[in-house]
């Protein structure tokens, strides 16, 4: 109520300023008509005036502000896969049947044409796991564990910019559910198996996109940040953060 009040004290305000103006240069020049032709010429302007700051000022600054919004949820991207996702995808990588670890050997001269090309083939992927390659208790821990991080994550509301982060969250969460509810994992039916592995997938396919998303975001924004994950890429379980010499390295290989 008060901000709308003191709009109108200043919508008041203004108006009677430019009529005083207008009052003062007849009293001053005696000339009306010059007023009422000044009057209608900005007049006439007006529209132009409204078009320009409507369609291209505030589609700058929206556009500025969409740029600022997406720059705090790739943040939350890296918190997410920082605390749990890339231990995630290792978890589910180990039982993938297929050649994903060849679609994510993403390397410094990856590009944006590679990046369109790499997401249309991961839309169109068979995913498929072997369950018992996977360690249900591990996963459960893991995710049971990080239960308070992610809804500190799922409560921050800019996760509407961004539906594929929002449902992968709300998959995880279900994971999350399904696990926390069977207090015993081991000799389980294979309908129920069958039902995890389900709800696993959807978090493996959601999982990926997501990634290769924000690692794209870091190779045009931060390749200091980049280059940080490519060294500890969950998709190759020897891959280290220690950087060591190029030419030492040379040199055992020919050994």
């Amino acid at each position: 109520m008060d901000n709308k009040f003191y709009m109108l004290i200043t919508a008041i305000c203004l108006l009677f300023l430019s009529i005083f103006t207008y009052l003062l240069h007849f009293l001053i020049f005696k000339d009306f008509g010059h007023i009422f032709s000044y009057f209608l010429l900005h007049l006439a302007f007006l529209p132009i005036d409204v078009l320009f700051i409507s369609l291209i000022i505030e589609k700058i600054l929206e556009y500025q502000e969409k740029r600022k919004k997406l720059e705090k949820l790739y943040i939350l991207f890296g918190c997410f896969f920082n605390g749990i996702g890339e231990e995630l995808l290792k978890i589910i990588l180990k039982a993938d049947i297929g050649d994903m670890s060849n679609y994510l050997k993403i390397s410094a001269d990856w590009n944006n044409k590679k990046n369109k090309l790499l997401k249309k083939s991961l839309m169109s992927y068979n995913y498929d796991i072997d369950m018992e390659k996977i360690n249900l208790y591990d996963l459960k821990s893991l995710l049971i564990n990080n239960r308070d991080f992610l809804i500190r994550i799922l409560e921050n509301p800019i996760l509407l910019e961004h539906e594929e982060f929002t449902e992968l969250l709300l998959a995880v969460f279900h994971l999350m559910d399904e696990l926390h509810r069977r207090k015993n994992l081991e000799n389980l039916p294979k309908s129920d198996l069958e039902h995890l592995k389900n709800d696993i997938l959807r978090v493996y396919k959601l999982l990926v996109i997501v990634w290769i998303s924000y690692l794209m975001h870091l190779k045009d924004s931060y390749p200091y940040l980049f280059s940080l994950h490519m060294r500890a890429c969950p998709v190759n379980p020897e891959s280290s953060v220690i950087i060591n010499d190029i030419k030492k390295n040379e040199k055992n290989k020919l050994k």
